[in-house]
């Protein structure tokens, strides 16, 4: 006898636990399925996101950042440091407790919002009378059924070809972030967000780093001004960062990893380390799934087809986050998992994909919302543009963290702002005033005209404002 719920949804990662806390805040009978399983064979909900990405990544970078700076910063403050020691182990279990704390919060959640939870991989059987049958393999082994289903089912690092993860020296986002001890040499493929940032963690903590890029320019879909930043300060830093390059062969030795390679120049190079980190991208995530059982469609990508709303082929069922079109972003799988809902509830839910963040964790981090300057350029809009640099910001200054900038891009005519683009010291957080802006309509002249806290560095934010009409203040 199948347990019939109004809503199941299958992946508790960021767009399936959100979208299944709030079908339950409007009403509905909830159930979530995720596979995630700790250590100790229990549950893990949130998905790659909390388990192997963006928690445990930023927890590792947080102290990656307090290493390099006890060594190498704090003198400048006049606190002296002797003896500094790193224990890699103790590092890497902090950031296990990190998330443990983040899968029991979201435990909590379920329960608080009477959301109920089934360990195991859910797929699909059968549809019904009264909407489909879903299976649970696995722990918590059940057969449930559901009126509406909504798909969350995720992403998977994507390997190269001829060069399987091992997690010992081929090395996905998963193995770099459980590397027991810093390695002498690092390659990494792929200078994306998660190249960089676990290229960054193991920089910082003393492995000698190189990144090879198939790509010729560095972190394309970034605003070129703001690349070119990065770009000098991660090699300023010691980062070692190869574009254009064609990899040849990659092969695996008990002593490390060797990659073969064609550099920009037309010339073959061979790069020696101990441990490799593939960083290519990822592929939507469906195994398990039995998407053939009902004929959900799927596209020649392997990602489940959906419209604008997250409506698949099939009545009433819905797929959100990264197993469908879009960003792989956790914050975009979560404002789709709250618009859907919100649908199934007969409510007009949202999302602005023009207005998602994006950010890039490293030291300078980036962030960014809206289109670049390329893409201004390319599209023929006229713009105005106007920056401001961190170094002539006074809470900077103070906190010694002066580079980058931050980029404001607006309509020639209406001055309505079209991109906000920032490379420096939390820029992560300074992003969220740009996309309530942008929200708004906003103009340059109005974050212009709006009253910053002094000294912080979110008067950079109002200086390249002011930049955007030529009347800087403090530069």
């Amino acid at each position: 006898m199948s347990q019939h719920f109004d809503v199941i949804v299958i992946g508790a990662g960021p767009g399936g636990y959100i979208a299944a806390i709030r079908a339950a805040q409007l009403g509905f009978k909830v159930a979530c399925i995720d596979a995630w399983t700790n250590a100790q064979g229990g549950p893990a909900p949130g998905g790659t996101c909390t388990n192997v990405g963006c928690i445990p990544s930023k927890a590792l970078l947080q102290s990656s950042e307090h290493y390099e700076h006890a060594g190498k910063h704090f003198a400048a403050h006049g606190i002296g440091v002797s003896g500094l020691t790193l224990d890699v182990a103790k590092m890497v279990g902090r950031k296990d407790t990190v998330v443990k704390q983040n899968n029991d919060g979201i435990l909590y959640l379920f329960k608080k919002n009477k959301v109920e939870f089934f360990h195991g991989t859910g797929r699909f059987v059968k549809a019904t009378e009264k909407g489909y049958e879903i299976a649970v393999d696995g722990p918590g082994a059940a057969t449930l059924s559901g009126e509406h289903i909504v798909v969350a089912t995720g992403s998977s690092a994507r390997a190269l070809p001829g060069a399987d993860f091992d997690e010992e020296r081929i090395l996905s986002n998963d193995g770099a972030l459980r590397i027991g001890a810093v390695p002498a040499t690092l390659g990494v493929i792929g200078s994306g967000v998660i190249g960089l940032e676990m290229g960054s963690v193991w920089r910082r903590l003393g492995a000698k780093v190189t990144v090879l890029e198939g790509l010729p320019t560095f972190l394309g879909a970034v605003d070129e001004t703001i690349a070119k930043e990065a770009n000098k300060a991660f090699t300023r830093q010691g980062l070692k960062i190869n574009l254009g390059v064609k990899i040849n062969s990659v092969t695996k030795g008990e002593a490390g990893v060797t990659v073969a390679y064609t550099d920009a120049k037309g010339a073959e190079q061979s790069l020696e380390v101990e441990r490799l980190i593939v960083s290519i991208g990822r592929v939507p995530h469906t195994a398990g799934l039995a998407p053939e059982a009902v004929g959900l469609k799927l596209d020649e990508r392997g990602a489940i087809v959906v419209d604008e709303e997250c409506k698949t082929n099939l009545p009433k069922v819905w797929a959100v986050g990264d197993v469908v079109r879009g960003p792989m972003l956790a914050h975009k799988a979560e404002e789709e998992g709250v618009a859907v809902a919100e649908r199934i509830a007969g409510q007009h839910g949202h999302v602005d994909f023009n207005l998602i963040p994006w950010v890039i964790y490293t030291s300078p981090e980036i962030a960014w919302v809206g289109q670049t300057e390329q893409q201004l350029k390319a599209s023929g809009r006229a713009y105005k543009a106007g920056s401001f640099p961190f170094i002539a910001n006074g809470r900077a200054r103070a906190l010694g963290d002066t580079t980058g900038m931050v980029k404001m891009l607006a309509d020639a005519t209406t001055d309505e702002l079209l991109g906000v683009h920032i490379v420096g010291p939390v820029a992560s957080e300074l992003i969220a005033e740009a996309c309530v802006a942008m929200a708004f309509k906003a103009s340059s002249e109005d974050i212009a005209r709006i009253c910053h806290a002094h000294p912080s560095l979110s008067e950079a934010t109002k200086e390249a404002a002011l930049a955007v009409d030529g009347r800087t203040l403090n530069f």
